[in-house]
């Protein structure tokens, strides 16, 4: 099966992000000069999707006036915003309203016209995941081989298992489980599992029918994770543990910390930047493994 679109869900408080979400959305805060919403669009057409389906809320301006064109702009600082003027040539950009914050399973439920009876991905911006290749593209060919709904998966420490959706699965491959049971956000000693449910997904169009059955759970809210164990009643479910550094850039010190890892692989600053860390390092006696991002490894 062929994935051709992404939904990108941005609609939200991002209380996490207080008080500068207030006025900018949590999607649109910088990693080094991209914001988040840019990055996660670049790695979507790293893995050959096209077409982006964007979940905003209401007065979310910012994110649509940055997929717009302005030309007397652009002609002059083109050299400046290159990578955001080939994202526009590459991309088809439909843009879905959630009136209300219902949770993640609702905003999805609400791109079904967009995504129409096709598979599609959905990818969170402030789970930023690094990784060459991208790691989101063995999810997509899981997917595609397996023809089936696949889930990006991560092994977190027991105290932060209630802070994820957490799986139940048997092992097929080294990266690769099929999954029997979901669990939103239990506490530790009830989790079938340290494997944690992360912001990449690809789902075949039987998902939207799977959203119509759930009811509001954990936070009141309608839970995606929800959705996908109704799905797993009718159809398999596979998850990937994806290689590569994750970083959960929707708190200050996951969003500082992959701005730090992004800008040490430019090498228009990561010379500089390098030589500047390890000099405040060494001031305060800190080596620079100690601020090194999470790895999974498969």
């Amino acid at each position: 099966m062929e994935i051709r679109k992404v939904v990108i869900p941005i609609a939200g408080y991002g209380t996490r992000m207080l008080p500068m979400s207030l006025t900018t959305p949590k999607a649109m805060l910088p990693i080094v000069d991209r914001p988040l919403l840019h990055q996660v669009v670049e790695e979507a057409v790293a893995c050959g999707i096209n077409q982006v389906i964007i979940v905003i809320g209401p007065r979310q301006q910012a994110p649509l006036d940055y997929f717009t064109r302005v030309p007397q702009l652009e002609a002059h600082l083109e050299e400046r915003i290159r990578p955001l003027l080939k994202l526009r040539e590459e991309v088809q950009f439909t843009y879905v309203l959630q009136e209300e914050y219902l949770g993640l399973g609702h905003a999805v439920a609400l791109t079904r016209k967009a995504v129409g009876d096709e598979p599609f991905a959905v990818m969170l911006p402030d789970d930023v995941i690094v990784g060459h290749p991208p790691p989101m593209r063995r999810l997509l060919k899981v997917a595609q081989e397996q023809n089936a709904s696949a889930i990006a998966v991560e092994k977190v420490p027991l105290h932060q298992i209630s802070a994820y959706g957490i799986i139940r699965s048997s092992q097929i491959e080294d990266d690769l489980y099929q999954v029997s049971d979901l669990v939103e956000k239990p506490a530790a000693e009830k989790a079938p599992s340290d494997l944690a449910i992360i912001g990449r997904y690809v789902f075949t169009p039987r998902v939207f029918d799977a959203l119509e059955t759930i009811s509001p759970g954990a936070g009141g809210e309608l839970q995606l994770t929800d959705g996908l164990a109704s799905l797993l009643k009718e159809q398999r479910v596979f998850a990937v543990r994806l290689r590569g550094s994750r970083f959960d850039a929707g708190t200050p010190i996951g969003l500082l910390k992959a701005s730090i890892a992004l800008a040490l692989k430019r090498p228009e600053i990561g010379p500089e930047l390098r030589e500047w860390l390890q000099h405040e390092l060494n001031q305060s006696g800190t080596n620079e493994s100690d601020i090194a991002p999470r790895t999974t490894e498969n």
